[in-house]
């Protein structure tokens, strides 16, 4: 294991293989330790260098603080650096606080399967699965591995709707993929995402509640048991963050229409990169500025334009601006964690939408003993970022997999 405290060494246990970087073995005593910044010394009794490491050659060094952006260059060893390997207990501590949250709320974990058939998003930024070696033969009537194009998944949420109409909460959390040609400091092709599907609802207040909710239990989870860890970031990394996460946990989040947000957008005197008309999707500059706008706490944006949302996305049948039951969270830093929606439920008006491509199984749902129901997403990674005041998306994820980059 790793220790984290000093370790007293005496002369007869200097030797030239003990050097920073090196794996040892250590027999010794636990003390009370004088030093304020920690509770316990090491009194090494025998040293026994397990693995030697030229210093030289590793390339992190004693007496020098290295930056994110260095250290993202050897993700083999990275881990073994105080931020990284804070990042990764945190990580581990709030994966254990997401799951306690939907555990202790009544809600069945649903393992929703990697490769799919289906394109749950419409983007069409999808890594389709083939055997490696595959063949497209033009006199083959079934070319492919599934009989059917497969891909890696984009979303589980079409799955948990399937397992919606079997139980009244579901939730999944795993790896989601998008082909998505950007390096940026916000895109991953591999990333992970928090999924929950409600049976019974007919709000999206009902949504918003369990969102800010499981914000705010998992924070208060990580604040607690990482409390050192998180603090190394909040110091060194993101000076002055613990205020403005403790304030996202004091304050109620904010609701605002998206008609709303952009009339606040058009009356602002910021000139924006993409356009703030009715009807355009909100880009993170305009995600930012609102979330600025609200005092810098979370903010959900509702009712979004109908034609800007999937097909499953419910149909508020309002005039004259048309919308859907939709909605997004918006955190600072970060603009978008959440979105969410409550479903079409109505089989007329999803069939209407549906004429071009049928999804006959998607519709059975609806044909056999429906019930409304709503969900959301949140992209873990964007989460981590958000509590620890990281700006680059690459810092807090163990192996990170991006346009042209797949290493290790």
């Amino acid at each position: 294991g790793l220790c984290r405290c000093i370790v007293l060494i005496y002369p007869p246990f200097l030797s030239r293989d003990l050097t920073f970087g090196c794996a040892v073995d250590i027999t010794g005593t636990l003390e009370k330790s004088i030093n304020k910044r920690q509770n316990v010394e090491l009194h090494a009794q025998h040293i026994k260098v397990v693995g030697e490491c030229n210093p030289v050659d590793f390339p992190f060094k004693i007496k020098e603080r290295h930056s994110l952006e260095y250290v993202r260059q050897f993700p083999h060893l990275r881990c073994r650096t105080n931020a990284f390997s804070s990042l990764l207990r945190i990580r581990s501590e709030a994966t254990t606080a997401i799951q306690s949250f939907f555990r202790d709320n009544g809600y069945v974990q649903i393992h929703t399967p990697v490769i799919t058939s289906n394109d749950c998003e419409g983007a069409g930024e999808l890594f389709q699965v083939e055997p490696a070696g595959h063949k497209n033969d033009s006199d083959d009537p079934n070319p492919h591995f599934f009989s059917v194009p497969a891909y890696l998944t984009v979303s589980g949420q079409l799955h948990l709707e399937v397992m919606a109409g079997a139980f009244s909460a579901v939730y999944t959390f795993g790896p989601t993929f998008r082909a998505e040609n950007s390096q940026s400091r916000r895109h991953l092709a591999e990333f992970y995402m928090v999924e929950a599907e409600i049976a019974f609802t007919e709000s999206l207040d009902d949504l918003m509640k369990v969102m800010e909710d499981l914000f705010k239990a998992a924070t208060e989870h990580v604040l607690s048991c990482c409390a050192e860890d998180v603090e190394l970031f909040h110091k060194y990394i993101a000076p002055g963050h613990r205020d403005q996460v403790d304030l996202m946990l004091k304050r109620k989040f904010n609701v605002i229409s998206y008609t709303e947000a952009i009339d606040i957008l058009k009356s602002s005197s910021q000139n924006f990169t993409f356009s703030t008309e009715w009807g355009c999707d909100l880009q993170t500059e305009h995600e930012k500025f609102l979330v600025k706008h609200c005092g810098n706490v979370p903010v959900f944006v509702i009712n979004y334009p109908y034609e800007l949302k999937p097909f499953y996305a419910r149909d508020n049948q309002d005039q004259p601006n048309h919308t859907a039951a939709a909605v997004d969270l918006l955190v600072p830093g970060v603009g978008e964690l959440c979105g969410g929606s409550l479903r079409e439920e109505r089989l007329e008006l999803l069939r209407q939408r549906l004429s071009i491509f049928v999804i006959d199984r998607y519709l059975q749902l609806r044909e056999f003993g429906s019930v409304p129901h709503g969900g959301f997403g949140m992209g873990f990674e964007r989460y981590l970022q958000c509590i620890l005041g990281l700006h680059n998306i690459k810092d807090v994820i163990p192996f990170a997999r991006f346009s042209h980059s797949c290493l290790l």
